[in-house]
């Protein structure tokens, strides 16, 4: 992984990010589904619609607690051998996987912690696809492989580009491959900037077990209303139904910089707390944070006891 970058280097990698495209490692783990009865063991356990994913095709998706709280959100992929990969952070990874072993039991399904046999270098920026060969790749989630140059490569089309997926031992081959095609190696703080701007909340710093999809700004893409069961359904469909969050995600525009954790105050109420905080050479300091919702669009607040100040805008901070 890249060293902390400058802030002459941030800007740098930022505009490559923005105009062309750059590389990093990413930390994440991975489950293998497999077996006959996956899909619909799967389509019980999470949020989404996964029966009704096609070969290479794929959604986003959650496991949540009985009251609706997410446990973890993850990737879903339809792999062309029939298994499924669960793409997720790696701090919930083993409560999910002791989860999905538990509840498959007398169903024709295996669970698999395959982490540590595949490493996922995210490509991203605007000349992604073309630059790995993987023109015209999408929507978000289609996937599709190919040989290059001796490197089997899984690629995976994102918001913001590709993730790139080979076995582990590859991957110091995938790097030399992107250095020799022009992309730079970026740092995470530079990705951290782009995810901020398109306004995606990452589990465990902008969401986490106490909050519900609807809460973190995720029922839209990661929720299916028309589906069946599944594991705290009825508390989400209640709130999508009838009721409205009390808690929200929303974009944060600062006065200065700020730390994840600063509380955020309307007046002499707590609201929130930050979430992911960065400066964005084209915004400045901003943040994510899932906020009360009498914090309102335009609403300044006040970020612990300093003198910092936050206002409430919608997002994404840029398309």
């Amino acid at each position: 992984m890249a060293e902390i970058a400058t802030p002459i280097e941030l800007d740098g990698q930022y505009r490559a990010l923005r105009e062309e495209a750059g590389y990093l490692p990413k930390e994440r783990a991975a489950l293998i589904v497999r077996g006959p009865d996956a899909a619909e063991y799967l389509q019980g356990q999470l949020t989404n619609d996964i029966e009704a994913i096609e070969r290479e095709r794929g959604c986003y998706a959650a496991l949540l607690d009985r009251k609706g709280h997410l446990q973890s959100d993850m990737r879903v992929l339809h792999l062309e051998n029939d298994e499924i990969w669960l793409d997720l952070e790696p701090g919930p990874a083993p409560g999910i996987l002791k989860h999905l072993r538990t509840y498959s039991i007398g169903r024709n399904v295996e669970v698999e912690d395959a982490s540590e046999g595949w490493a996922i270098t995210s490509l991203i920026g605007p000349r992604a696809t073309g630059l790995a060969g993987f023109e015209g790749l999408g929507p978000e989630h289609a996937h599709r492989s190919r040989e290059w140059d001796g490197t089997e490569v899984l690629a995976v089309a994102t918001d913001v580009g590709l993730d790139l997926i080979t076995r582990a031992d590859q991957s110091a081959s995938l790097t030399e491959l992107l250095r020799a095609a022009g992309a730079p190696e970026v740092s995470e703080q530079a990705a951290e900037i782009i995810r901020v701007e398109s306004g995606r909340p990452r589990f465990g710093l902008d969401m986490d077990s106490e909050s519900m999809p609807a809460e973190a700004g995720i029922t839209e893409r990661a929720v299916d209303f028309e589906k069946g069961c599944y594991i705290g359904q009825e508390p989400v469909a209640r709130l999508h139904y009838r009721g409205k969050p009390n808690r929200t995600l929303r974009g944060l525009r600062m006065s200065a910089p700020a730390e994840h954790g600063d509380p955020l105050l309307l007046g002499d109420r707590e609201v929130g707390k930050v979430g992911t905080a960065t400066i964005s050479p084209a915004l400045g300091p901003i943040a994510l944070a899932i906020v009360r919702r009498e914090a309102d669009e335009g609403d300044r607040l006040a970020v612990g006891d300093s003198a910092v100040t936050a206002e409430v805008v919608s997002l994404p901070f840029l398309p």
